[in-house]
């Protein structure tokens, strides 16, 4: 007599072995490279394809602009600025864009740093007004990391404090502390402050505060400031609120610090 067919109930998580679940996992990881690097891609290939129209609407402005010459009214011609203003700032939400995605893929060979010397290098970079002031606070450090992730961060960090301090007499200060495995960076504003409804929400991209005809910028720093940092195993978070400046923390892991 021909024997009945064994029905199997579906293994569940807790009868799977170890292998199984380990291949799972390794699948899971696989998918979630490839979907990243195909956002990296179309990402690269948007903005990249986007530009040429763009700098195209902004000539073909300023050639009608000139060929009027005087028949451009004060009205037609402000509005044929602000156009241009517009594709520019489309232009920089862009290179943010592009910025934000290398950011959490693109690695650097490390060497030693000398941090107070970056700090100094970068503020010079940024190029501020002379009434603005930058103060490096003992004890900086000589961090064996990626040069060029650690100069994005503070970069990013003292641009934010000039552009949104709201006074051209900004005082900066930038200062750090040895904690286990890691050093706490904090970069410190005497400006207008930021209230507390809004410590999330300044990490997020394309976020800012006040209008974009104000204030220049993407919106993008402090997100590529995250991905950085969250993506070399450190933290990062705000100390602030409304008209008592802004304190901007981040940690950077150094399994090989030394002092100067």
């Amino acid at each position: 007599m021909a024997k009945e067919p064994v029905c199997r109930a579906p293994m569940d998580d807790s009868q799977k072995t170890k292998d199984e679940l380990l291949a799972e996992v390794q699948g899971l990881r696989k998918a979630l490279r490839q979907n990243s690097a195909d956002l990296d891609q179309f990402t690269y290939v948007a903005s990249h394809d986007l530009r040429a129209p763009l700098r195209g609407i902004s000539n073909l402005s300023q050639w009608l602009e000139e060929d009027l010459g005087p028949q451009v009214g004060p009205g037609a011609r402000k509005q044929l600025e602000l156009l241009r203003g517009r594709v520019q700032r489309m232009e920089a939400m862009l290179d943010g864009l592009l910025e934000y995605s290398r950011a959490g893929r693109v690695r650097h060979p490390t060497e030693p740093v000398q941090v107070d010397r970056l700090i100094h290098d970068v503020m010079a970079r940024l190029a501020p007004r002379p009434s603005a002031r930058l103060e490096a606070g003992p004890g900086m450090p000589v961090l064996v990391a990626e040069r060029a992730a650690l100069e994005q961060v503070f970069l990013h960090l003292l641009s934010n404090a000039l552009k949104h301090a709201g006074r051209e007499d900004v005082r900066i200060r930038v200062e750090v502390e040895a904690t286990s495995g890691a050093h706490h960076f904090s970069v410190a504003d005497d400006g207008q402050g930021i209230p507390p409804r809004y410590h999330e929400k300044i990490w997020s991209p394309f976020q800012t505060l006040v209008s974009r005809d104000k204030v220049e910028g993407a919106g993008m720093g402090l997100s590529v400031v995250k991905k950085l940092v969250e993506g070399r195993g450190g933290q990062v978070w705000v100390e602030s609120a409304e008209g008592t400046g802004t304190t901007l923390h981040f940690t950077w892991p150094d399994p090989e610090e030394r002092t100067t």
